[in-house]
């Protein structure tokens, strides 16, 4: 397959201008549109009009500037189109509640946050949809679940916070043979990884995270085919429209004037966790990162990527209990100033956490246990503030306090 390149891509579209010529968009914050003739709204009810040609008619359903978003972010992702959505489990809650019903069932890797994780096997199945979660570094493990109620194959491309990877070639080959949708989570992996050139039918997002960057918005997308696009914006049926998690086009304006830097934050983001997770494997520590040649899945890894962008911000410690996990925290931020003890990533600055407790609290012990999550296991999201010597200098300090 020909390297692609996301940001060049973002390049090659269309740029829109504001209305008076400004080199930016304009901010549209109407809720509703109006039309030249009345004959003309009922042709947007019927979807025969729609933003392609200029036609609006209420921010719920589509708005000008939050189109405008999701153009940049198909080039981005190489697909037909896209949709913003408040966050990203409404583009995770929308896409599945989309591609099943009553009686079907989810093939999900048993990595995934623990907010999905809870969807799939709490909220869902009240509504007759089950889940049965996998090991998402065994493809096998994905074909032997299938089922005739088997409608959608939901993984993470860097499972969180295990950082597991799974086969997206494999599983969409696995997908197709047999009829299914595979739908996968890069929240992780932006611009790095490019699900839907690797076969992937949706991709979705939690845009809160390191495709903004700032940690000051709550937003989500979901990338696509412009006909799973517009199932999910229908009038009458689409989940999307009927749920209403509307994105506001201010979020929209923001968040596309960080995306033309993104690639470049990927690339310092990577190149820091690169030189940390090094220098702690060099230290005897329980460390964990895929661009690590000690990282079991590497070579997959590097298969996947489009060059230039590295292995990903995010690196785990394994300190064997939690206690020790706090201990570490504690003296990272407090001691050191090397981060911050906080859920999320993709900021500029470190974030840090102790995922059994927290960003996976709602998946049971037992199950942490199967899926490989230590309660001792801080995940790290590396930022890029402050110089790279003096953050691994704190960083050695730290582990070396806690004797780690």
């Amino acid at each position: 397959m020909q390297q692609f390149n996301p940001e060049q891509a973002m390049t090659e579209i269309r740029r829109e201008f504001g209305e008076h010529g400004g080199v930016t968009p304009s901010i549209s914050r109407s809720s509703t549109f109006s039309v030249m003739a009345s004959e003309t709204m009922p042709e947007i009810f019927a979807g025969v009009l729609g933003p392609e040609n200029g036609s609006f008619l209420y921010s719920r359903h589509v708005n000008p500037t939050v189109n405008i978003l999701a153009r940049y972010l198909a080039a981005m992702e190489g697909t037909e189109a896209a949709l913003c959505t408040a966050s990203g489990m409404s583009a995770i809650s929308c896409t599945l509640l989309q591609l099943c019903s009553q009686g079907d069932q989810i093939i999900s890797s048993n990595t995934v946050y623990g907010g999905t994780h809870a969807l799939l096997q709490h909220l869902l199945p009240q509504m007759g949809i089950t889940t049965t979660f996998v090991d998402p570094t065994k493809t096998d493990a994905f074909y032997r679940a299938i089922t005739p109620a088997t409608k959608v194959l939901y993984v993470e491309t860097m499972g969180n916070p295990t950082l597991k990877f799974a086969n997206l070639p494999a599983l969409a080959k696995l997908a197709g043979d047999h009829n299914l949708t595979l739908v996968v989570d890069n929240t992780f992996t932006p611009m790095m990884i490019s699900p839907a050139r690797l076969g992937a039918d949706i991709t979705v997002y939690s845009m809160t995270k390191f495709i903004n960057g700032a940690s000051d918005v709550i937003a989500g997308a979901v990338c696509a085919t412009k006909e799973m696009v517009g199932r999910l914006m229908d009038l009458h049926t689409g989940r999307a429209m009927l749920l209403g998690p509307t994105m506001d086009p201010r979020m929209a304006y923001d968040i596309m004037q960080r995306l033309p830097h993104l690639g470049i934050r990927m690339r310092e983001h990577s190149r820091r966790a690169q030189a940390m997770a090094s220098h702690l494997e060099g230290l005897g520590v329980a460390v964990v990162y895929p661009g690590l040649s000690s990282f079991l899945q590497h070579g997959l890894v590097s298969s996947l990527l489009n060059k230039e962008y590295g292995y990903g911000g995010m690196f785990t410690i394994d300190c064997g209990t939690r206690e020790k996990a706090d201990q570490l925290l504690n003296h990272l931020q407090n001691i050191e100033n090397f981060g911050y003890i906080a859920v999320s990533l993709g900021y500029f600055d470190t974030l840090m956490s102790c995922s059994g407790s927290t960003t996976s609290s709602e998946i049971s012990e037992a199950e942490q246990k199967e899926m490989g999550l230590s309660p001792g296991l801080v995940r790290i999201a590396v930022g890029y503030t402050g110089s790279l010597e003096e953050r691994v200098k704190q960083l050695d300090r730290a582990v070396k306090a806690v004797r780690l």
